[in-house]
């Protein structure tokens, strides 16, 4: 008898059922929020990418460029993901807010 079995003999339905919805209102919310996110970079002009910490090494090491420029640059391509990663989370929590009170 696996893992699963035997804590299913120990858990009442009630339990497991509570269980199953949580995980799939979990799922959907992952979900909702995955395309929120997806909506929300699609309205962005231009979306840098990190850059590649392997050729600026290179460069480091033939003195072409700042260190300190490229580490400042992936910072600021590191917030605006985060931004808009807040921004997606807000709008998830305004439309379960809006959702609960319509019910």
């Amino acid at each position: 008898m696996g893992f699963n079995a035997a804590a299913y003999q120990f858990l009442s339905t009630d339990s497991v059922e509570k269980f199953t919805n949580a995980n799939a209102k979990s799922s959907l919310r992952r979900q909702r929020q995955h395309e929120i996110m997806v909506a929300l970079i699609q309205t962005q002009e231009h979306l840098e990418l990190m850059d590649d910490q392997r050729s600026d090494y290179q460069s480091i090491a033939n003195h072409d460029k700042d260190p300190a420029r490229w580490i400042d640059k992936n910072r600021r391509i590191l917030e605006k993901y985060q931004s808009l990663v807040r921004s997606a989370i807000t709008l998830d929590a305004l439309l379960e807010s809006e959702q609960s009170t319509n019910q």
